[in-house]
């Protein structure tokens, strides 16, 4: 079955009524195209004229590389436009996960060998199919490539199901690393793609197979190509999850007694609070954190996605202390991936520990949707001598392109992280959620109120062993004064880059008192630091501020409960001041969560 066409100065003529032939004449260009691939060889035959009768043979072999374009779990066949791949919830392209997991028996991640361990590494893999069709006498003088370039080799590693035999040693390595090419015996072969590369610095995350048919005329000759299929797919992003998604693990170190610093108090706290949440908790001994306490800082817990798998995958930051190994070899397991970035030289700032690394709610910002959030990396002010996150850590966040990144001031603070002096908290109102910001001015407004009342001798650190300071010495103190009011500075220009960013107003964000000081030139919390929680659903663990008690209770912790518990907020209020405060980090730094996935599909986004 063949339909043709005529152009003349390319317009298109159809074939005229009641004749069976077209009147030619010269500058016709003639296209004959088949619908189908032919059944034997010389089955279709157009004739022309000229003096004579002469007779093209058309003799048709469909080619087909097929994969899941329309991102519906299934290998689309002859799908169409298979060479480009479009974002939005109407494009189209298939999806490659990182096969970055541990289901095969070695120690590594699946992606480090060359072989299939598992049916559970199969099942990370994305299949494409080879299909041909047509006389098998076409192809005594043709053969088929399947092939990558040079440039995407080192991103994708492809297998090929020898046989049809489905045994694990009949999946042959074909492409991918060295490998760029692999001649392929007529029929329909199924081939399983697996992910080596993340989007990075340098990669988009696009990575293009063919399938190419060659023409063998003569042995001394070159191939000639005579048709060619391009199917193209996206590497699946690293994406952060915010704190108003579902926690379903939380992870902390256990520090023994013999410890300068033990947090046994801590550690049975957080227990009965994660129990009550019905959360997963996993301790992290000694033995593995090396006297390591901050978990946060170590690692980012995320996930990756495609249409058919999904499964977490931990961020292990440059930081390299205590806990350098626990990420790889306690976290990386069966449907729990890896990935990493280390810096060539190992020099590192505490900007790298990510602590400093944060992510925000779903939001719309003048009209365009982040609907997986947005990245929020604490940085320094454009001058000479600031700390930043090292940059081959910041190109990997900016490279996933789903969760567009936005650089906040945070070189002020002594460790200089973003969870210092914010954090979000889910809302059943507005956008979903409040933006927390630590907030001085609010603390000084508050203590003022209380004076008045007459509880200017009420002191913060009661029964802490500590000295204490009553709120008329805090008032008095004009010192830590000024140097509240250069805090509060930092944090308003903050402020204004997350409104702006974020599309926040002043309604989406709550002021927690706090009060901080000068260590040199950098701040730190003055007291035990409120807005560095643990956000477990409706759960806030919030650290225990030791502030003065008036009227027969913690007048901070009355403020904060006022102004979270209306939102169906539980606050729970964590002794850290011995275990975590005093040694410059809280709750938040000494834990970590792993949460559910966005239901949101990444691909369906315009980023």
């Amino acid at each position: 079955i063949f339909a043709t066409e005529i152009l003349v100065e390319a317009v298109s003529i159809k074939k005229p009524v009641g004749t069976p032939r077209w009147p030619l004449h010269a500058g016709v260009e003639v296209v004959v195209t088949m619908d189908t691939p032919s059944i034997s060889v010389n089955d279709s035959k157009v004739s022309f004229y000229l003096g004579n009768e002469y007779s093209l043979f058309d003799n048709i072999s469909g080619v087909s590389l097929d994969a899941d374009t329309s991102r519906s779990r299934e290998v689309n066949r002859n799908g169409t436009n298979k060479s480009k791949w479009t974002w939005g919830p109407d494009g189209q392209g298939a999806v490659l996960l990182v096969n970055c997991d541990r289901d095969g028996p070695g120690s590594g991640m699946d992606d480090t060998d060359r072989h299939v361990q598992s049916s559970a590494d199969l099942q990370d893999m994305s299949p494409m199919i080879l299909r041909t069709q047509g006389p098998s006498d076409i192809f005594a003088n043709y053969k088929l490539v399947l092939h990558v370039s040079m440039f995407d080799a080192d991103k994708v590693r492809v297998f090929h199901l020898h046989n049809g035999n489905e045994s694990l040693s009949q999946y042959k390595h074909v492409l991918g690393s060295n490998k760029l090419s692999y001649t392929v015996e007529r029929g329909e072969d199924i081939f399983y793609v697996e992910g080596l590369a993340f989007p990075d610095a340098g990669f988009s995350g696009l990575v293009s197979f063919h399938a190419t048919l060659l023409e063998v005329s003569h042995k001394d000759l070159p191939d000639t190509p005579v048709f060619k299929e391009t199917v193209v797919f996206h590497v699946a992003p690293w994406i952060m999850t915010p704190n108003t998604l579902k926690p379903l693990e939380v992870f902390v170190c256990s520090i023994e007694m013999d410890s300068e610093s033990p947090n046994a108090d801590f550690l049975e706290t957080v227990r009965s609070f994660v129990e009550k949440t019905k959360c997963k908790l996993t301790i992290c001994p000694e033995v593995e954190n090396r006297g390591d306490r901050w978990i946060q800082d170590e690692m980012e817990l995320g996930y990756v996605e495609a249409p058919h798998r999904s499964f977490p995958v931990v961020f292990d930051s440059p930081r390299n202390r205590g806990l350098r190994d626990f990420p790889f070899k306690r976290v990386l397991g069966p449907n729990f991936g890896y990935v990493t970035r280390e810096l060539p030289n190992g020099q590192v700032t505490s900007l790298d520990s990510f602590g400093n690394l944060d992510v925000s709610p779903p939001v719309t910002v003048g009209g365009k949707e982040y609907p997986l959030g947005r990245i929020l990396i604490g940085s320094s002010l454009p001058r000479f001598g600031g700390r930043k996150m090292t940059k081959i850590v910041t190109d990997f966040l900016y490279a996933q392109k789903v969760q567009a990144p936005v650089e906040l001031y945070s070189d002020w603070l002594n460790v200089g992280h973003v969870d210092e002096f914010l954090s979000f908290v889910p809302a059943p109102d507005r956008k979903g959620f409040r933006l927390l910001l630590a907030n001085p001015s609010a603390c000084y407004k508050l203590f003022k109120e209380k004076q008045k009342e007459g509880h200017g001798d009420a002191a913060l650190f009661k029964g802490l062993k500590r000295e204490e300071i009553t709120i008329e010495a805090i008032l008095a103190d004009k010192m830590l004064h000024h140097e509240n009011f250069y805090v509060q500075n930092c944090i308003d220009w903050n402020r204004s880059i997350l409104k702006q960013k974020l599309g926040l107003t002043e309604g989406d964000i709550i002021d927690i008192p706090q009060l901080f000081k000068l260590e040199g030139s950098w701040a730190a919390a003055f007291f035990p630091n409120m807005v560095n929680m643990l956000v477990l659903g409706k759960d806030l663990g919030i650290p225990k501020p030791f502030g003065p008690i008036t009227d027969g209770q913690c007048c901070l912790e009355a403020k904060v409960c006022s102004l979270l518990e209306p939102l169906g907020l539980t606050c729970t209020f964590i002794n850290d001041f011995f275990s975590y405060h005093v040694l410059s980090g809280e709750v938040h730094c000494g834990t970590n969560v792993r949460r559910q996935p966005f239901s949101f599909k990444w691909w369906n986004m315009i980023p």
